[in-house]
């Protein structure tokens, strides 16, 4: 009885405010022996938008759309348990993008609707080293398409690094066996997965002489188009990283002194599907690579701070590939830089601007966005406003401007 009543007070009463370090120091952890070498953490956390748009298309019924709308950017809730030194197990579930336009009358809608995120089970092989299966995280191409979400420096991740979401996996996850690991200060990842069938392109076909569709699995099979392979490597030069969780950190805001370069591949072989001048279909392979720098440390002895990041992306969804203005054949060039301002209040403020420059091949043109925002840090990551404006200039398209305000807390 008194060890229930032991759990029951730690779950409720043990709460610890970090940064947003990988190594989750926050969240509940609950000890299950009296060494705590068994044990399971919950971390959960909600961001809100307020956001600004004087630019929205008229809506489905040709009516004028609101300046500002509310929406429920995320709502999540993580756990994972360390079973044994040897064996551990996670899941991840939540929801997305929640706002006026798909909220149904009683939560049973697909956006109003929990869903996993993750669910995976991980094998120690030695110190360093892991093999694990599910629907996991551990993403290949670019530190960004193995994002945290907890502690994006930026509003939101660069969409275009989350190359595959929606396309071969769910919600960025994919469904199959990793391996990963460090070698002193280099580290890695690889992984062998399932590529989804009903994806974004559910229901496309491929137009005769026309751009390819992500279709490959469905229309091909799943012999020929069925499986994908990733991998994301990386060096510290600094201080190294925590590999434990797949989730990579956006700043660390002036709590560790980390220099990575890194780069990775994601692979799906006859993953895009052309059709001939006869409707002859064909596949064609699904290649993306990238390279990128991290660089964050702290600056002075005031708490000041820098976050810097470039990311250089090629993509290949097959010929001409186009999916609204998210996807697409050809290359990305993205960059961000903050910098924690060396004051002493208990609020920390990180002023930050990010730029994208997209190559289309379809268009034979250019897509570029342009960011200038704020964090504003009360109490690390685990509260904190992010206010950020935002600027798309996608091929000839006029250029669309947002202003969004974000709270979010996570415990």
């Amino acid at each position: 009885m008194k060890k229930i009543l032991l759990i029951t007070a730690l779950f409720f009463s043990v709460l610890s405010f970090s940064q947003g370090s990988p190594d989750y120091e926050g969240g509940l952890k609950v000890k299950i022996n009296e060494d705590g070498s068994k044990y399971f953490r919950i971390i959960s956390w909600a961001q809100f938008w307020a956001q600004h748009n004087s630019d929205r298309p008229l809506d489905a019924n040709g009516n004028e759309q609101a300046d500002l709308n509310f929406s429920l950017r995320r709502a999540r809730v993580l756990m994972y348990a360390q079973v044994s030194k040897d064996f551990l197990i996670l899941t991840h579930f939540g929801l997305n993008s929640l706002n006026a336009d798909n909220m149904s009358p009683t939560g049973t809608r697909d956006a109003s609707q929990l869903f996993f995120h993750d669910v995976w089970a991980q094998y120690s092989l030695g110190k360093d080293h892991a093999i694990g299966g599910g629907l996991h995280y551990w993403n290949g191409i670019s530190r960004l398409n193995n994002q945290s979400t907890l502690n994006i420096m930026t509003l939101d991740n660069q969409r275009q690094a989350w190359a595959t979401l929606g396309l071969s996996d769910q919600f960025a996850r994919h469904l199959g066996i990793y391996m990963k690991g460090s070698f002193g200060k280099f580290q890695y990842r690889v992984s062998v997965n399932e590529a989804e069938t009903n994806n974004l392109q559910f229901e496309a076909i491929p137009v005769n002489n026309g751009p390819a569709t992500y279709t490959g699995r469905r229309l091909l099979g799943s012999k020929e188009a069925g499986k994908v392979f990733s991998g994301y490597f990386d060096y510290a030069f600094l201080d190294a990283e925590s590999n434990f969780l797949p989730y990579k950190v956006g700043s660390y805001v002036g709590t560790k002194k980390v220099f990575n370069i890194g780069a990775g591949f994601f692979m799906h072989p006859s993953g895009a599907v052309v059709a001939d001048g006869t409707g002859n279909l064909s596949g064609q392979d699904v290649n993306i690579f990238a390279v990128d720098a991290f660089y964050d440390a702290p600056i002075g002895s005031n708490g000041g701070a820098i976050t810097a990041y470039a990311l250089y992306q090629n993509t290949d969804y097959g010929k001409d590939f186009r999916l609204g203005t998210t996807y697409e054949t050809g290359s990305l060039l993205h960059g961000h830089l903050g910098y924690v301002l060396p004051i002493k209040t208990k609020t920390k403020i990180q002023p930050y601007l990010s730029f994208d420059s997209r190559q289309i091949d379809a268009l034979d043109d250019d897509a570029s966005q342009f960011g200038i925002g704020t964090n504003f840090y009360l109490s690390g990551h685990n509260s904190k406003l992010t206010l950020e404006y935002q600027s798309l200039k996608y091929a000839q398209n006029d250029a669309v401007n947002t202003i969004t305000l974000q709270a979010m807390i996570y415990l």
